[in-house]
Formats: C-alpha cells, sequence, structure tokens
C-alpha cells in the first residue's frame, strides 16, 4: 500500500526515513536510559557510581563495536531483518534487568545485551539508509536521522527520570521494553524495505540506474576488510580520533552524568532530565543545519569550529552550574546545538575518502572509536566523582580535549578531485553523503 502511495506522490525514500527517524529516536532513548538509573541503583543497592559507571561504559563499548558488525549484517541480511532483531533483543535485556540484584548483572544485561543490540540501529544505520535511498540531499537525510540518533536520549529521558522517581526505576525498564515491541517494532516490519530497487524504484534524485552490489556471503568479512582500509589512510585516525573526543564529550559525560551532577547541585533528577532533553531538542535543530552546510561547505571548517565551540562550553559548564537557571539554560542551548553536529561532516569526510559503498563499514570503525570514547569519559567521569566529589575536573578536560580535536581536523586530506561547496554544487556524485 505504501508503495503504491509513494509511487504516486512521493518518493518511498521519505517513507523509509521517517520509519528509521521513529526507530532511531526511541532506541537512543532506550539506550540512555542508565543515565536516569545511576542514583535510584545507588539508593537502592549501595553501589558506588564508579561501580555503576562501569555497566555504562561496557554499553558504549559493545555499542560502539556493534556497529560495524550490524552494517555487514545490513549488508548480508538486509536492513529491516537486522532492525527487528536488534528490536526484540532490547525489549527483552530491558525486561530481564527488573530483576537484577548484583553489579554484574546489570553489566551484562544494560552493557552487553542491550548495548549490542542498540548499537545495530545506531549512526551507522543513519548513514546506511542516507547512502541507499537518496542521491540528492544525502547530507540533510544524515543530519536529521543523526539528530533523531542522539536527541532521543535525551529527548525521552525527563519521561523516564519521571517514571523512575514516581513508580520506581523498574518501571522505567518495563517501559522501555513495551515500546520497543509494541510501537517501533511493528513500524519497522510494516514500512523499513532494505533498497530502494526491491520495490522498483531508484535512490532519491538518481539520474541513472544504480546497481545493487551482490550480498556478501560472509558477512563479517566486509567489516574486517573496512577496518584493513582505514587504518592505512590517515584522515581514518584523524577521523576516529576526533571522533573519539566527540564520544567522551557528549554520550560519555553529559549523556551519562549530567544528570548526578545536577543531582550533586541539589537539583532533582526530572530537572536534570530537562535539562538533557533542551539539549536535545536544539541538537536535532543544530545538526539538520549541519547536515545542510555539509552539503555547501568543507566539512573541516565545520569540524574545526564545531569541536572549538564544544570545548569553550565545556569549559564554562562548572561555572553555569553557579547560576542554575539562565546559565544552565544558556549552556544547554549552546551545547545543545553542537551536539552531535559533527556526524554529517564525519560523514562526508569518509565517502569522500573511502567512497559511497564503503561508507557504511567504514564509518562504523569511526563510530566504535566515538563510543570507546564515550565509554571511557563515562567510567573516568564516575571515578572523578568518586575520589574528588565533583565533576570540575572531568568538566575541564573534556573541554580542553575538544580544542585539540578542532586543531586535528583541519590536517585531514581533501580527496584528489573534492567536491565543490557552495550553493550550486554539483549534485549525485559530487553531492555529500
Amino acid at each position: 500500500m505504501l508503495e503504491r502511495i509513494a509511487g504516486n506522490r512521493v518518493h518511498y525514500a521519505w517513507f523509509v526515513v521517517v520509519a528509521t527517524f521513529v526507530t532511531l529516536i526511541t532506541t537512543a532513548g532506550f539506550r540512555a536510559t542508565p543515565a536516569v538509573l545511576i542514583v535510584p541503583l545507588q539508593q537502592e543497592y549501595g553501589w558506588s557510581r564508579a561501580t555503576i559507571s562501569v555497566a555504562v561504559a561496557l554499553g558504549l563499548v559493545t555499542f560502539g563495536l556493534g556497529a560495524p558488525f550490524s552494517a555487514a549484517l545490513m549488508e548480508r541480511f538486509g536492513v529491516r531483518r537486522v532492525m527487528l532483531v536488534a528490536l526484540v533483543v532490547i525489549a527483552t535485556g530491558a525486561s530481564l534487568t527488573t530483576l537484577i540484584s548484583t553489579p554484574w548483572q546489570l553489566d551484562l544485561l544494560w552493557g552487553v545485551v542491550v548495548g549490542s543490540a542498540t548499537g545495530a540501529v545506531s549512526v551507522p544505520l543513519a548513514a546506511t539508509v542516507a547512502n541507499r535511498w537518496f542521491d540528492k540531499r544525502r547530507g540533510l537525510v544524515t543530519g536529521l536521522l543523526t539528530a533523531s540518533n542522539a536527541s532521543g536520549q535525551l529527548v525521552f529521558l525527563p519521561s523516564l527520570a519521571w517514571l523512575a522517581s514516581t513508580y520506581g526505576w523498574r518501571a522505567a525498564s518495563l517501559a522501555v521494553s513495551a515500546v520497543a515491541v509494541a510501537i517501533v517494532l511493528p513500524i519497522v516490519a510494516l514500512v523499513v524495505r532494505d533498497r530502494p530497487q526491491a520495490i522498483g524504484l531508484q535512490p532519491y534524485g538518481a539520474e541513472e540506474e544504480t546497481p545493487v552490489p551482490p550480498r556478501p556471503k560472509r558477512p563479517f568479512r566486509p567489516a574486517i576488510n573496512g577496518l584493513r582500509l582505514g587504518v592505512r589512510n590517515r584522515n581514518f585516525w584523524l577521523l576516529a580520533g576526533s571522533f573519539f573526543v566527540c564520544g567522551a564529550s557528549t554520550n560519555g559525560l553529559i549523556g551519562t552524568h549530567m544528570i548526578p551532577a545536577a543531582h550533586d547541585h541539589g537539583m532533582s533528577a526530572v530537572s536534570g532530565a530537562t535539562l538533557l532533553a533542551v539539549i536535545g531538542v536544539f541538537d536535532m535543530v543544530g545538526t539538520v543545519a549541519s547536515g545542510w552546510l555539509t552539503d555547501r561547505l568543507d566539512p573541516r571548517l565545520l569540524l574545526f569550529w564545531y569541536y572549538g565551540l564544544r570545548g569553550l562550553s565545556l569549559l564554562a559548564l562548572p561555572y553555569a552550574f553557579r547560576s542554575p537557571h539562565a546559565g544552565l539554560v544558556a549552556f544547554a542551548v549552546f551545547y545543545g546545538l553542537d551536539w552531535v553536529a559533527t556526524v554529517p561532516p564525519t560523514v562526508a569526510l569518509t565517502a569522500d575518502t573511502f567512497g559511497r559503498e564503503r561508507v557504511g563499514v567504514v564509518f562504523g570503525w569511526i563510530f566504535a572509536s566515538h563510543q570507546f570514547g564515550a565509554a571511557f569519559a563515562a567510567w573516568a567521569a564516575g571515578a572523578t566523582r568518586s575520589w574528588t566529589g565533583d565533576y570540575q575536573t572531568a568538566f575541564f578536560v573534556a573541554g580542553g580535549i575538544c580544542l585539540v580535536a578542532s586543531a586535528l581536523v583541519m590536517r585531514i586530506s581533501l580527496p584528489s578531485r573534492p567536491r565543490r561547496w557552495g550553493p550550486a554544487a554539483v549534485p549525485a556524485e559530487a553531492a555529500a553523503v
């Protein structure tokens, strides 16, 4: 039915974008749930924040490692099938979390099970959908889907925090499971298709027929080959290194510890989660705008400004806590515009360097570096809080490494025949991812 409607009125690619948007924004909220569980788990079991942060860090690592292999599995078994299996695993892991009684069970369920499953429906999925379904507007679509992935982990936090505060943290875990099975899974099953060619279409904006590559017989070989291809290229290391900093300064630090930090300053969990929600709303604006800009400007310059401004905002955060109203709101707006605006230009530079057919797998490894950075910061910030009694050192260090990343991205080299940036940039082969 949807294919028939799309054939007459609008390209079916936009239906796939909507379904992917819903999937990414909700599963990102699932992934961020441990942020609202830190204080309740500490109060119920007496576990330290450092102990709980191990589970969060482990989840970020498995989330990151799942990304390149999920991209490879999508090549072998199809996008829809991988998404459906991931949603079932997320629902199962979140439900079983309500039965935990020891830290290792939290590590296993939120760290390994939910972490690896959410890795299958993350930023590399956005890159895969954008490159398979769009020849034009790829930068815009990448920005939109990336924003949904990042904002979801923030926008739903107030609701999850309210559930945890009112009905207990187990209610938040059960809500995650219910939404995954009852809402997101049916949407994916009904709408998502693997490629436009599967329903007799070509990618949006394509001016000639786009060939479909054969499915690999060995699903993990493309992931390993993508890593081998990347490590021989200096651009890969610069992109992976800067993305390590990106993960450390977003998901690892702010995404995980903003609510506990707010609690340390006398704010409720709901108030802290609301601040993250404000960051998520403005992230949506900033990342979509970044996708639009990536289609028109040198991505290196965009990354230079994004990392530099993020570093300055993190350096100012300890002082913003001293003005919990105007100061924190200003931080949330300014920092939110830059939360993951780095993704569209990073995807574009990956595609320019390694080609559109390899961008999903190679970017998956770059994204894994992002999650290693997030995992390190999640653990290090929790440990710093346990050792020093506050998060100020963690905020200052994160701000400093962002300024270093701002300088490093300008050393990324462009391909021998770079894209022409500007309002009249050539579409199709010259367009950004």
